[in-house]
């Protein structure tokens, strides 16, 4: 590798370690021209397949637009970026298992549905509504009757996040 400091053609590695999510090694290096030392890191490049768009248009893969789609969806949410990070990465995991050259646009938005039903209620109907062109109120209620008919206890959960009081007044009405 190059210095990037005097452009000497060859540096050497004095120290290589994993970094945390281990996807990833990190090498010091030196340049023995100038005796500058600065970082490099290295991560296995594996092909994700190209996604097609609904009018046949073919695009390359591109995680940031996968992670606006989270943001949106989650806006004002108390989800955890880590969580987030978690979902994107399960995504494009599946994504690289799938072996596939090419993968329908359509896949993605219910693998994103997938993952947003396990992190947060609220963005995954948010995202549904869009993805799934809702027209009306209907369209809304019928969603959110087969969200709680997916995950049990739902009812439940949701009323325990509001607090005691809520509890009482939905046991009551």
């Amino acid at each position: 590798m190059h210095c990037p400091f005097c452009q000497h053609e060859d540096t050497r590695v004095i120290d290589s370690r994993l970094t945390e999510d281990g996807a990833t090694v990190r090498r010091r290096r030196e340049c023995p021209q100038c005796g500058e030392r600065f970082n490099t890191f290295e991560t296995a490049e594996l092909k994700l397949p190209s996604i097609v768009k609904s009018g046949e248009r073919r695009e390359s893969f591109d995680e940031r637009k996968l992670r606006v789609s989270f943001e949106r969806a989650l806006q004002k949410r108390p989800v955890a970026t880590e969580a987030v990070d978690d979902a994107v990465r399960a995504i494009v995991n599946d994504l690289r298992k799938s072996g596939e050259r090419e993968v329908p646009s359509r896949q993605i938005g219910e693998l994103v549905m997938r993952e947003l039903k396990k992190l947060d209620q609220v963005a995954y109907v948010r995202f549904a509504s869009v993805y799934r062109k809702f027209e009306d109120v209907h369209a809304f209620r019928e969603e959110i009757e087969k969200l709680e008919r997916d995950l049990p206890g739902l009812e439940s959960l949701q009323l325990s996040l509001l607090g005691e009081a809520a509890v009482k007044r939905s046991k009551k009405g």
